[in-house]
C-alpha cells in the first residue's frame, strides 16, 4: 500500500487553515520522536502547546512530559514560538 507522507510545513500549513488541534498533535510527536524530521524537544514543545491552545486536551500531558527533559531556557524558546505563531495565524 502507499504511502502519502507530508513535510512539517505542509502540516501546519493545512492545520492552520482547519485550525485542528490533532493536526498540531501530531506535528508535535513528530518532532518528538524524530518522525521525518530531526528530534527536537522545542520544536515539539511549541507544537504541542500550539495543539493545546487549539482544543487537544491529549497535547498537555505530552507537552509536560518534553518539557521535564527541557532545560528552562529551552521551555521559554517554545513558549516564545508558539506565541509568535499564534499571533501570525
Amino acid at each position: 500500500m502507499a504511502r502519502f507522507e507530508m513535510n512539517t510545513a505542509e502540516m501546519a500549513s493545512i492545520a492552520a487553515g482547519e485550525m485542528d488541534g490533532l493536526a498540531f498533535l501530531e506535528l508535535g510527536m513528530m518532532y518528538a520522536a524524530g518522525r521525518s524530521v530531526e528530534v527536537d524537544r522545542v520544536a515539539a514543545h511549541k507544537w504541542l502547546n500550539i495543539a493545546a491552545a487549539r482544543g487537544c486536551r491529549d497535547a498537555i500531558p505530552l507537552r509536560a512530559e518534553i518539557a521535564a527533559e527541557m532545560t528552562t531556557a529551552e521551555i521559554a524558546d517554545a513558549q516564545r514560538a508558539a506565541r509568535m505563531w499564534l499571533t501570525l495565524h
